[in-house]
């Protein structure tokens, strides 16, 4: 039976043209070899599975071909390219630093530097994994680096580029792989699966092009395996279910129920995703995504930014239209808020199922509803419309600073209703901020004062903490229609408020919404009587012989001076 060889091996690139996603550093490497530029070292950093041990493969067998073609490509005829190809070159050594990091390792690399090619122009030495030498060993091999004899090239590939020391940083010509794009994996996936007599649909290679995120190694690992299962018929439906991932059409299926108010049906979707084994943490993430694309597909111009299918993107463009950009951004945040909670939540579903639920309330929040019995029963589950806080003593209305603008749905669609908003004028008679609204309050709760002063003690900056600190103990006590008093514990206090008067009823008429107020303000001094402590040492000695009488004796006896 011939052996299986796994296709990240077997489609492995052997030429710059055959390099995936990395078209701007591969012309970078053919135009040096061209013009005859070479560095004497070079770095390969990025991401896994992007390319980096491969292009310095293409790079080390290239610049050693004897027959190179007008675009700067191996001709893999030659011997070099041959002996290459069947790993058996003399000229081109790999070490994997990981499991040769030590100083010896590299002493002996060293030595063998020191011998010329053979048949050929150049020596290629290529380390794998160049973060994991130790300190000694990069030191080592500082010197070789910067001064290497003229056939010999340095290629260093690393994942952490920022593990390596700044000395080796300085010597080497660094090349920085990027992520490849979900759209070149999947096309080659798409080249391979040709190549394979592998039937497969777009929307399942795709789905594995954004689970390798950007690694092509793992892409053709997941390929292997999904043709494995689904017995070289690739479909979208079997390659879900291998990976374990939440289909897309779940979440607009979702997202429509959250847009119908249906709660109990949400829940039971929920309860299917459970069911079918996926971790609440991918369906978290996965929502989140879901209506970032939303958000995305509110304006023409970022449409782009969605890396989808073509069919996938209109439906998106579908639903976003029935979606507020208020309500997919309140959505967000709530998601990321149960997203930064799941780890240390208790009971993980719960949270999950609350927050479905709080997206959902969002919509209630800003409809105006027309009833009827289906609205009926989703009352009793969603969060109704805020309603103005009243004072249980007086019934009066605690006014709040009405939002700009409010969205406003109806059926399946949305829009903005402005609100009337109260107007802040400047009175320059008093030099003070007066509300200007149609209704005033003729009077106000002890209970309305105590809020008012909480929200202007939030409201005082940090350069404020002293006249803060003692306003947060003044007891605000109403005694009048329209006036109250305040306990402070000194004269100073005292003046300090008085200075800043104005501002403080400006603050208060404002979140009171009345046309007069006066503030008094009542000095508490401690009447408590002075106790005079004894502070130097005759007065403390003076004290001490009072209460006891031996210790004058004992001085006496003891022939001791008093030295104060």
């Amino acid at each position: 039976m011939e052996n299986f060889v796994v296709s990240a091996r077997k489609y492995r690139p052997n030429t710059f043209e055959s390099v995936v996603g990395q078209q701007s550093i591969t012309e970078t490497l053919k135009n040096a070899i061209k013009s005859n530029q070479l560095a004497q070292a070079f770095l390969f950093t990025g991401p896994r599975g992007v390319g980096k041990t491969t292009c310095a493969r293409i790079l080390a067998k290239t610049i050693n071909c004897k027959n190179l073609n007008e675009n700067i490509e191996p001709c893999n005829v030659c011997d070099s390219c041959k002996a290459f190809n069947n790993s058996a070159s003399f000229n081109v050594h790999e070490l994997d630093a990981a499991s040769n990091n030590s100083v010896d390792d590299i002493r002996s690399l060293v030595e063998k530097v020191r011998i010329p090619p053979q048949a050929v122009q150049y020596k290629v030495y290529i380390i794998d994994e160049v973060h994991m030498l130790s300190q000694a060993a990069f030191n080592a091999f500082l010197k070789t680096l910067e001064e290497p004899p003229a056939y010999a090239k340095f290629i260093l590939a690393t994942t952490e580029k920022h593990k390596i020391i700044p000395t080796i940083l300085s010597r080497c010509q660094t090349y920085d792989f990027n992520r490849i794009k979900v759209e070149d994996i999947e096309n080659h996936l798409a080249n391979v699966a040709e190549k394979e007599e592998i039937k497969a649909d777009r929307d399942a290679l795709f789905v594995i092009a954004q689970k390798a995120d950007g690694s092509l190694r793992d892409a053709l690992s997941i390929f292997d395996q999904i043709a494995t299962y689904s017995g070289n018929n690739i479909t979208y439906q079997k390659t879900i279910e291998n990976l374990n991932v939440v289909d897309v059409n779940t979440y607009f299926s979702l997202t429509d129920t959250i847009l119908s108010k249906e709660i109990h049906e949400l829940l039971l979707q929920l309860n299917e995703i459970i069911d079918s084994g996926h971790e609440l943490n991918h369906f978290i993430l996965g929502l989140g995504d879901h209506f970032r694309n939303l958000l995305i597909c509110k304006d023409e111009i970022t449409v782009k930014l969605l890396d989808t299918t073509t069919s996938t993107r209109e439906k998106y463009i579908n639903q976003a239209r029935n979606c507020h950009t208020p309500f997919i951004l309140q959505a967000l945040d709530i998601i990321s808020k149960c997203d930064l909670n799941f780890r240390n939540a208790g009971n993980k579903r719960l949270l999950v199922e609350l927050s479905l639920i709080q997206i959902t309330g969002l919509l209630t929040e800003v409809i105006k509803k027309v009833p009827s019995e289906k609205e009926s029963k989703i009352e009793n589950i969603l969060p109704t419309v805020p309603t103005p806080k009243t004072d249980n003593i007086t019934n009066t209305k605690i006014q709040e600073k009405p939002k700009e603008e409010k969205p406003i749905v109806s059926g399946s669609s949305i829009s903005i209703t402005p609100v009337e908003e109260k107007k802040y004028v400047s009175d320059d008679k008093e030099n003070k901020l007066v509300v200007e609204d149609s209704q005033k309050n003729d009077d106000f709760s002890e209970i309305m004062l105590n809020e008012a002063w909480s929200e202007y003690l939030d409201f005082l900056s940090k350069d404020n903490l002293d006249f803060k600190s003692f306003l947060s103990v003044a007891n605000p006590q109403k005694i009048d229609k329209n006036a109250f008093q305040i306990n402070v514990i000194s004269d100073y206090h005292k003046q300090e408020f008085i200075k800043n008067k104005l501002a403080v009823i400006s603050f208060l008429k404002a979140k009171l919404n009345v046309d007069t107020l006066d503030i008094l303000v009542q000095v508490t001094k401690d009447e408590k009587p002075i106790i005079n402590k004894p502070f130097t040492p005759k007065e403390k000695y003076e004290n001490m012989a009072s209460q006891n009488n031996a210790i004058n004796h004992l001085r006496a006896k003891l022939n001791l001076e008093l030295d104060f």
